[in-house]
């Protein structure tokens, strides 16, 4: 979806990225620039060196979901969860709930994040106990025969959407603002001036700027260079210390893929649309000839995806082994030829689908075979970074936590108009050197 051809000299807003956080931040900020009087979409432009949704946003599995340990995430995704709902036809989105299952370690977790969701009024539902559980899932789905679930947070808010369709949504209400999208241009380096950027440098020329918006997912690394800011950090751990020297940026393999099967055949007891399922186990997995996958703690998620043509979903993310600067983030996703989900993947999530629904045994041979998967980039403490470096370049650093949070957009814009927002405050930078660091909970995941 490009928009029109050629780069203005200058333009009071810059934003580098056309995925969720760019073209959020693009759409609100020109609808709150019009509603102000003080501007309008013309006064926005977003840049994007491929098209809209070619990173991360485009291959994202689509889960959104308020299931987060940390009091500050859940805030910021009840209001994310709101902005999804809004309009569901123009970001394609599907509100089947969200429910996790979890073993007896979790259960002290998943009893907070209940007890927090009900302080703001996020509606879901909390089952405890192995046998109620049990029941709870079998009520369900009918086939249900995972082991050792505890707990069940069934949350009746949150869903899915279809990435790139989503996107191409956000692209049109920013476009309908009057926002020009240029997509093929590659910034190439940032113009420092007494402290604040002054210009962006792409190869399609030079264009002067008041304010720079940096959303680029996985390609932080690249633009936070530009910014000349530094490669490692100073983080205050709980103990009181201060670390220095530690990485701002790692990568992570996601991992994500397709079951071949008619995505139909994955419904709820009464033939409806089931919630996305997140499943935490320390059952002993095992793949359909019998043999241990692992006797480690293990999670995966999927949903039935028409889009994709099956059910699609993932389980956690694994380590590239290679130091942030040596990680080659292009080309990205199925297209690279490093970073796609190995082989292990199809055993491990086919036999995870199979230990919790009898539907699923035996189709192992079913999975697509298909490049998948993609780069996450992550912070010292896996959350994200919303925060202005250099005077006037916002930079949103999602950690992964990108695609469902589609409301950060609408509180940047904000900000970026002198209005400072309570719900990005915790995810300041400077929260590492004060050691104000978000909790961590026992999942498996990374982002949970």
């Amino acid at each position: 979806m490009p928009g029109p051809p050629g780069l203005p000299a200058a333009v009071r807003f810059i934003v580098i990225g056309a995925g969720v956080h760019g073209l959020s931040t693009a759409w609100h900020l020109a609808r709150q620039l019009r509603d102000r009087g003080t501007g309008d979409g013309s006064d926005v432009v977003v840049l994007d060196k491929t098209a809209v949704g070619a990173g991360a946003s485009g291959i994202a599995c689509g889960v959104v979901r308020n299931n987060y340990f940390q009091p500050a995430m859940r805030r910021l995704m009840a209001h994310s969860v709101s902005v999804w709902e809004s309009e569901p036809s123009t970001f394609s989105y599907h509100p089947v709930g969200y429910l996790q299952a979890a073993p007896e370690s979790m259960r002290a977790g998943v009893q907070q994040i209940y007890a927090e969701q009900q302080g703001i009024g996020y509606s879901s539902t909390l089952v405890e106990g192995e046998a109620a559980c049990q029941s709870y899932l079998e009520d369900l789905f009918g086939d249900w025969r995972g082991e050792g679930i505890t707990n069940v947070l069934h949350e009746h808010r949150g869903g899915y959407a279809n990435n790139l369709a989503s996107m191409h949504g956000l692209a049109s209400k920013a476009q309908a603002e009057g926002v020009r999208i240029l997509t093929g241009v590659r910034v190439t380096d940032l113009e420092l001036s007494a402290g604040a950027v002054r210009a962006v440098h792409t190869n399609a020329g030079t264009v002067f700027c008041e304010q720079l918006v940096i959303a680029v997912g996985p390609w932080v690394r690249d633009l936070w260079t530009m910014l000349e800011l530094p490669a490692t950090v100073s983080v205050r751990g709980p103990d009181g210390q201060l670390r220095s020297g530690v990485e701002m940026w790692r990568y992570l393999l996601l991992q994500e893929g397709t079951l071949g099967v008619d995505p139909g055949m994955f419904t709820d007891v009464h033939g409806g649309m089931p919630p996305v399922m997140h499943v935490d186990s320390d059952a002993p997995l095992y793949d359909e000839d019998g043999e241990l996958v692992t006797d480690e703690m293990w999670g995966v998620y999927y949903k039935p995806d028409f889009s994709f043509g099956g059910v699609q979903g993932g389980s956690m993310p694994v380590e590239v082994g290679k130091p942030a600067a040596e990680v080659a983030v292009d080309p990205y996703g199925p297209a690279s030829p490093e970073f796609v989900v190995p082989a292990e993947f199809a055993r491990m999530w086919t036999a995870a689908l199979a230990h919790c629904h009898g539907r699923f045994q035996g189709t192992r041979h079913l999975y697509k075979d298909e490049h998948s998967g993609g780069l996450g980039c992550f912070t010292p403490d896996s959350f994200p970074v919303f925060d202005t470096f250099r005077q006037n370049a916002f930079v949103i650093a999602d950690s992964n936590h990108g695609y469902k949070m589609i409301g950060v957009g609408e509180l940047v814009a904000k900000e970026l108009l002198g209005e400072p927002q309570e719900l990005l405050a915790p995810f300041h930078f400077d929260r590492y050197e004060r050691g104000a660091l978000h909790p961590t909970s026992s999942s498996p995941f990374p982002w949970s």
